[in-house]
């Protein structure tokens, strides 16, 4: 009898020891922690770059609060397991074009709070398991490129939220098939021509929006003045229907120049057609005035 305490203390410290090498990992980077076989969590080390040795099979990877300011394009290649994928809070500045189109099962990217100053096209390849994306506050984000979500079929919440946006072309929200929620609040729009397509989209679809319409605001261009969508409809932007584009006016000055050569190549034809004519009939004419002769 005087052996099972012994025993008991003895699994006691087996039990203890395991769970400290199951959550450091055997294959664990060295500064970060793994709860599980396939989550790695660095959150808030210090980080100023990614660590080294992360299990190849990892599916859950945490690394915000650091100050990482790049990702290497082919990082990803390695991780085909990867589904969640954590970096806000860090000093990213830009996401090079194709660096998470290799992340075919990424269901979560959060690059939220970081420095990023626009996503142009092509940033997340096709990544049809995509289901949500953050991206809100980047205070200095202020381009998104049309296409930049172009192939993200899956993608249900789009966080934009808190940026420099002034401006957003519509076509980067309606080619978002399953698009549930999308959040735009708090960035400095610009109630003008530019802006009129996306508010006909956020009027129409305003169920997207965690607040509705209500919880967002626009400048007005004459003084700069705030006002809430709500004190807006689409004839505030009625003048921009009749507003010519730079496309349009390149377009009409193409077209104008084209037609002007067109019209003085005809012109020179006719003319020298006439001309050899005229030429033709006094030759014509004097041939038979030298036969009656």
């Amino acid at each position: 009898m005087t052996m099972l305490p012994c025993v008991c203390w003895l699994q006691l410290i087996l039990i203890l020891l395991s769970s400290v090498l199951w959550t450091r990992g055997e294959n664990c980077p060295a500064t970060c922690l793994c709860p599980d076989p396939h989550t790695v969590d660095c959150s808030g080390r210090g980080l100023t770059r990614l660590p080294n040795e992360i299990p190849l099979d990892v599916r859950r990877l945490l690394l915000a609060d650091n100050w990482i300011p790049r990702i290497p394009s082919d990082f990803l290649v390695l991780y085909s397991d990867l589904v969640y994928l954590d970096l806000r809070n860090n000093t990213l500045s830009h996401i090079e074009p194709g660096t998470l189109s290799t992340s075919s099962r990424l269901v979560f990217l959060d690059l939220g709070s970081n420095n990023l100053t626009e996503i142009p096209k092509g940033t997340f390849g096709e990544s049809r398991s995509l289901i949500k994306l953050r991206l809100g506050n980047n205070p200095y984000l202020s381009m998104v490129n049309e296409d930049a979500f172009l192939g993200l079929t899956s993608l249900r919440e789009l966080e934009l939220e808190r940026n420099a946006l002034s401006s957003l072309k519509v076509g980067a929200l309606s080619q978002l098939p399953s698009l549930r929620l999308v959040r735009l609040e708090g960035n400095p729009w610009v109630c003008n021509c530019n802006f009129a397509n996306l508010f006909t989209w956020l009027m129409e679809n305003s169920h997207k929006l965690p607040n509705g319409v209500e919880g967002m605001e626009c400048s007005l261009p004459m003084d700069g003045r705030r006002v809430s969508l709500t004190q807006l409809s689409k004839d505030s932007f009625r003048e921009c229907q009749a507003t010519l584009t730079l496309t349009d006016l390149l377009i009409i000055i193409f077209s104008g120049i084209s037609v002007s050569v067109v019209a003085i190549m005809t012109s020179f034809f006719l003319a020298s057609t006439v001309h050899c004519f005229q030429r033709w009939s006094k030759g014509t004419k004097g041939d038979e005035e030298e036969s009656e002769e």
